[in-house]
């Protein structure tokens, strides 16, 4: 597997984990949306969260989606994912170019701005779950983590990365982990746990030595005994198609149809998670008509 997801528990369950390689999903987002370095970053970190929070999901119909609205010039960015691994997502501004941060390091905080970090959960009830928390960082990870805390009352750490190859512009790595205590975890256990994660080195510096999601997570967990429970390949998916094009547009209803026909040009539909764009001649914008009830 190229880009894939590692599940797993340690010190007897009090500790659950996530783990994920994702240079795949990342440069499929970049290649598909000609993302800047620092939206490749931004959405990056976004869509590694994505796969991995997604893997939290109980039911196979069940959606989850990431949305963080700021006031930087990215504007926001958008991710889905389902407890598959099959994740997507766009920026609203993916060409933003702005100096490094005083790290000299890609600036996502600047791109993202001051805002708001939602979390949607569809499970197929009347109204799905949303969780809401403002940007603390703007750097995703730490805002996640912020999020656990909150709004669900897990203590959790979020590492996400992304490094970009500084002569192709193309992603070199991408991945992240979440590692989450349990309500009836020890003292002793939160304690090494807080002494492992203060030790390691950036998500980016532990793929770049060779680790594989399994043996990051032997790092953040070292001193526990570790039980992998799971192992899923992740990708980036859309599931937008012609047909599904066509349904929007008979949902849009008689009058606005009528009035694409009248200009007597085709038509271009653009899906936003994959930039695919799907054309309607005037011919096929008369027969999707005969299709519409109002």
């Amino acid at each position: 597997m190229s880009d894939y997801l590692v599940r797993a528990i340690a010190a007897n369950a009090q500790i659950r984990a996530f783990a994920v390689k994702t240079k795949d999903v990342v440069e499929t987002a970049r290649a598909a949306h000609n993302t800047s370095p620092v939206v490749t970053a931004a959405l990056g970190r976004l869509l590694t969260a994505g796969t991995m929070m997604g893997a939290m999901l109980k039911g196979e119909k069940d959606i989850l989606t990431l949305q963080v609205n700021g006031s930087g010039p990215m504007q926001g960015m958008t991710v889905t994912a389902d407890y598959k691994g099959r994740v997507k997502g766009y920026a609203k501004v993916p060409d933003v170019v702005i100096p490094a941060n005083s790290k000299g390091k890609l600036d996502v905080a600047g791109a993202v701005g001051i805002g708001v970090l939602s979390v949607i959960k569809d499970m197929g009830l009347k109204d799905p779950y949303v969780g809401q928390v403002a940007l603390q960082t703007s750097e995703i990870a730490e805002d996640l983590t912020y999020y656990f805390a909150t709004s669900e009352q897990v203590p959790s750490s979020v590492g996400l990365g992304v490094l970009m190859d500084k002569e192709t512009n193309t992603v070199k790595q991408a991945g992240g982990f979440i590692i989450q205590l349990m309500p009836f975890a020890d003292d002793s256990v939160i304690s090494k746990l807080e002494e492992n994660l203060q030790s390691v080195d950036s998500v980016t510096k532990m793929f770049e030595d060779g680790n594989s999601p399994e043996q990051i997570l032997e790092i953040l967990l070292k001193g526990f005994d570790i039980e992998i429970t799971d192992t899923s390949p992740v990708e980036f998916y859309c599931n937008c198609t012609k047909d599904r094009v066509e349904k929007a547009l008979i949902s849009i209803g008689k009058k606005d149809l009528q009035e694409l026909i009248s200009e007597g040009k085709e038509i271009e539909m653009n899906c936003h998670f994959c930039n695919t764009n799907y054309t309607f001649s005037v011919n096929e914008l008369k027969e999707i008509l005969k299709k519409v009830k109002r």
